[in-house]
């Protein structure tokens, strides 16, 4: 069974981004996978100090947050799934506090080869260059912790909880499953 980690960033709980984590994790369940979810809105997890202290102590971070509980089932994960909505071009403050974080398995030398990950996102803009940003702070990301990405969805045009249901975000993001 493989098990894949979804990190969701919105602060609304039934908003669109997480409704379409929701499919994911819903279809790569149904394919016989272990989804973990974290909703990092319901987290506490600190900015990165740059101490270089990570690992050190057992834990990813000697800093006593809920970044190591992620950081843990990251390491025994086969996928990494990224659901943010697009905050001013970017990840969500939520989930980049974690990006930042991940930089503790940089520091000990810790890969993530053959890890595969996904970026699941959304937008009020109606315009797909409103991604830009956070399909380059994404990239560069995977690259670094060497993930290979196995795609995204990347949905503009959705502001209001609920707007997610009059576009294929939904099943876009169930297909995306079939990549684990």
């Amino acid at each position: 069974m493989k098990k894949i980690v979804v990190l969701t960033g919105s602060p609304r709980k039934d908003g669109n981004s997480n409704r379409m984590a929701e499919s994911f994790a819903r279809a790569a369940q149904a394919n016989g996978c272990e989804v973990i979810l974290f909703d990092t809105n319901e987290m506490v997890i600190g900015g990165c100090q740059a101490c270089d202290s990570c690992f050190s102590g057992g834990e990813a971070c000697i800093f006593e947050d809920d970044f190591n509980e992620i950081a843990k089932q990251l390491e025994e994960a086969e996928g990494i799934v990224f659901v943010s909505p697009v905050y001013w071009y970017t990840f969500s403050a939520q989930i980049k506090a974690v990006i930042d974080r991940l930089y503790s398995f940089c520091v000990a030398e810790k890969s993530f080869a053959g890890k595969k990950s996904v970026l699941i996102s959304c937008c009020e803009e109606d315009s797909l260059e409103t991604f830009d940003g956070i399909k380059f702070a994404y990239d560069k990301t995977i690259e670094l912790l060497q993930c290979e990405n196995a795609g995204y969805v990347l949905v503009p045009g959705v502001g209001a909880e609920g707007d997610i249901e009059k576009t294929d975000g939904l099943k876009m993001a169930a297909q995306l499953a079939e990549k684990f």
